[in-house]
């Protein structure tokens, strides 16, 4: 990878970020919405083919600024139709994005950190460590490289129309990026996506939870993994900071005055660890208190794990106690599984792992508390 461009990236700048940029040109703030529409609806990232801008505003973007998303690296296809891009980023560092296409819909994974720092025990992107966040033009380019490559519409029907930060790292903890790609993705001027068709995933980073309802409407998926504290401090090591009962008030909190609004809880289903009938129906007694819903995730296995995935006739056994108990419970379909771009599975490349992941987790929860 070269070095880092000393030209602005526009993936970067939200809406006001834009506009403010062109503000300092002493030009229009309305040429923010033109060029909007040209990468985001057109997928036009030369300045040169966006027509509507005057030459000389052409030319004096073509030396100040310019539209740059990760780099794909490579790029492997599932047999059930999954896609999985490795792309490389300035410094050598590398991310992983997955589409998963259904027939109703496509849902494209995205990355919000080049690893992660949160170190949950059944997760193969947490034992990779932790290197660096991702800029808003990092997380957003992923989407756009994305459309590109998969072309944007299928018999006259958007390709993607889901899109969820459930790859590399925790979002929470690179909120304002985070916060500028989701305002984008959402924007009419951007890729116009409801607020349903968006979701947040986080391991339970309380404060984040907060500041995320207040500048943004996303759907927000919870890393839940265990219906005890003990049980969770094992798997997610976050719990001892942020235990359940804080973190499902924070849920309870995020979903009060939206109607028909819930909180999605992710629960990965671990042999002998976490899938007794006895953690089925304390599950079920947790979130009946939270307008939600559960997905049921089996376990995808990695190098060096000691982990199982529970066996087919114990999640079903799960599931049947859990919305027995009053809680909607799905088992999510494990996709890509064959080019490792199922759930837990995406690595990249990372190049730190040990003291920077223990002093970045801290100084960031740190200003979170």
């Amino acid at each position: 990878m070269s070095a880092q461009s000393t030209r602005i990236n526009l993936l970067d700048l939200d809406l006001g970020g834009l506009r403010d940029f062109f503000l300092s040109l002493g030009e229009k703030p309305f040429r923010a919405h033109q060029v909007l529409k040209w990468i985001y609806h057109q997928h036009v990232t030369d300045f040169e083919a966006m027509t509507d801008l005057g030459l000389d505003l052409r030319r004096r973007l073509s030396l100040i600024a310019e539209v740059r998303m990760p780099e794909i690296l490579g790029e492997q296809h599932s047999a059930d139709g999954t896609v999985k891009w490795l792309l490389g980023l300035p410094g050598g560092s590398a991310i992983e994005s997955v589409f998963i296409p259904e027939p109703a819909r496509g849902t494209l994974c995205i990355s919000s950190q080049v690893g992660c720092a949160l170190n949950c025990t059944f997760c193969s992107t947490a034992t990779q460590g932790f290197s660096r966040n991702l800029t808003a033009g990092e997380i957003i380019g992923q989407v756009l490289l994305a459309a590109r490559a998969l072309g944007h519409e299928r018999n006259g029907r958007r390709r993607i129309t889901n899109v969820v930060l459930m790859g590399m790292g925790e979002p929470l903890l690179n909120f304002e990026p985070v916060v500028s790609a989701l305002e984008i993705m959402r924007h009419d001027l951007g890729f116009g996506l409801a607020a349903k068709r968006v979701t947040v995933s986080t391991a339970g980073l309380v404060p984040g939870i907060a500041r995320l309802r207040d500048r943004v409407d996303v759907a927000l998926a919870v890393s839940l993994h265990a219906p005890n504290d003990a049980l969770r401090e094992q798997l997610v090591p976050l719990n001892r900071k942020y235990p359940i009962k804080p973190l499902l008030d924070a849920c309870r909190a995020y979903v009060a005055g939206r109607r028909k609004r819930s909180i999605t809880f992710e629960y990965t289903l671990l042999d002998g660890v976490n899938d007794s009938p006895q953690h089925a129906r304390a599950l079920a007694s947790l979130l009946k208190t939270v307008p939600s819903k559960l997905n049921l995730i089996p376990f995808n296995s990695f190098p060096g794990t000691a982990y199982r995935c529970s066996r087919p006739e114990r999640i079903e056994e799960f599931q049947s106690i859990v919305m027995a108990g009053g809680v909607i419970a799905t088992v999510r379909r494990t996709r890509g599984d064959d080019i490792d771009a199922a759930c837990g599975q995406l690595v990249g490349r990372v190049l730190d792992r040990t003291r920077r992941s223990r002093g970045y987790l801290a100084t960031a929860q740190g200003k979170d508390a």
